[in-house]
């Protein structure tokens, strides 16, 4: 059963990721990993840069979403903002995880890459590709060139839409691009690559948000031992699982019915409550969070469930990976698990409000190096998840699968009627004074 988890619960909690995650619910895969990480910041960038990192190396794995049931590949586009000495040097890790797959399968694409170069590279992928970049600034000092700016490319990647470009002397068309991009850098270095709430880019960038100092001692007192036999194994089991998917047909990755209708849950009810405190600009990224989790949810599962042994070719030990021309049919759905699908709802619920943050800041809010994440009022998000005419019930309902006592709603209750929000209709029934509040 799928637990209930709401972005309002947050006020009470931190706003860090993994640590509301147990270590053993991550796929084995990542575990050893993670337990280098030395504090709940450098848990999250890791957590983050390694999902990011090894989703651009599953080739032959979608989902489908939407009406028209358009496919979507496991590739997220990740920016973790943070100030210097936050510990972002942890994210680098994710690169020597993919360094196995890269070697037998080019996919690293430099962010410091010429229009044409960028292109070009990608159309030798086939479409697929890894950017990661430690200085976020590395990207946006090339786009300073009219030439080499490529955000077209990068928001079209992100839904995976046709990108074709036609110039005198060179052209390029990539059906269906599937492209991971991991950008660590300052807030500034960030605002750069999204000026505006109104880019389209915003919505489809995942932003972490780091305001954690790293402790200068740390790094010599503890140092990380041990990083690259974890990290060479974790390279190989990723190499292995690549091979494997190539040598499948394509598979189709598939939430359970009640996964789906937790999922339509949050974009009806919770997710709806962030665009009232923040307005109708933020709709787009409320809607893109649901595909943000179906990814997060594929990755996690496909590291945890690798294809069948028995339907996929194989070849020698150390071979380069190539895609079969005849492949051999593997298990045609991959169902989601409660488990992967509860954490990465949780991820979309923190990283919807870090992305509040940057939205923000985006606005106009105030200059400082990083925004400061902060929970939403959960007191106005409690009274925009209420309809317009509701009973104590109702409310005490609402407020309970916020981990909210009677107490604690009843209160609130007589506070916005003091407030003038509310009014009392009749014994136990109240309305709202205005829609948007």
């Amino acid at each position: 059963m799928i637990q209930n988890f709401n972005p309002a619960m947050e006020a009470d909690q931190d706003l860090h990721i993994a640590k509301h995650i147990e270590p053993e619910n991550l796929p084995a895969m990542i575990q050893p990993i993670m337990s280098l990480a030395q504090s709940d910041a450098e848990r999250d960038m890791l957590l983050m840069s390694l999902l990011t990192a090894a989703g651009s190396c599953m080739p032959n794995l979608y989902f489908r979403y939407g009406l028209t049931g358009k496919k979507y590949y496991p590739n997220l586009q990740c920016f973790i903002v943070g100030s210097a000495a936050c510990g972002k040097g942890i994210a680098n890790l994710a690169l020597e995880l993919v360094s196995k797959v890269h070697e037998a399968l080019p996919l690293v694409i430099a962010g410091d890459s010429s229009y044409p170069g960028f292109y070009k590279q990608l159309e030798r992928q086939n479409g697929r590709g890894y950017i990661h970049e430690s200085e976020g600034s590395v990207i946006t000092d090339v786009w300073r060139s009219s030439v080499a700016n490529y955000n077209t490319a990068l928001r079209k990647a992100a839904e995976h839409e046709p990108i074709t470009r036609n110039r005198a002397n060179n052209s390029s068309s990539i059906a269906c691009p599937q492209l991971s991009v991991l950008l660590t850098g300052t807030f500034s270095q960030y605002k750069a690559l999204v000026p505006s709430i109104e880019n389209g880019y915003f919505s489809r960038l995942l932003t972490l948000i780091v305001n954690d100092q790293q402790a200068f001692s740390s790094r010599y007192v503890e140092p990380a031992s041990g990083s690259n036999g974890v990290m060479s194994t974790a390279a190989q089991q990723l190499y292995d699982l690549c091979q494997a998917l190539y040598k499948c047909r394509p598979m189709e990755f598939s939430l359970t019915a009640e996964q789906r209708a937790r999922l339509g849950q949050h974009l009806e009810t919770a997710y709806p409550a962030l665009m009232q405190v923040l307005g109708v600009n933020f709709h787009s990224v409320v809607l893109r969070m649901a595909v943000h989790i179906e990814r997060i949810a594929m990755i996690l599962t496909a590291m945890r469930e690798k294809p069948n042994p028995d339907n996929v070719l194989r070849t020698a030990t150390g071979s380069p990976i190539e895609q079969s021309s005849s492949p051999v049919k593997g298990r045609e759905v991959l169902e989601c698990s409660d488990l992967d699908y509860q954490t990465a709802e949780l991820i979309g619920n923190k990283l919807i409000l870090h992305m509040a943050a940057a939205y923000r800041m985006i606005k106009g809010a105030e200059e400082v190096s990083v925004p400061k994440v902060q929970p939403l009022d959960q007191r106005q998000m409690l009274l925009s998840l209420l309809p317009e005419e509701y009973e104590v019930q109702n409310l005490v309902t609402e407020a309970k699968s916020q981990g909210l006592s009677y107490r604690t709603a009843t209160r609130w209750n007589e506070g916005w009627m003091e407030e003038g929000l509310v009014i009392k209709v009749r014994h136990g029934v109240y309305r709202k004074r205005l829609a948007s509040a």
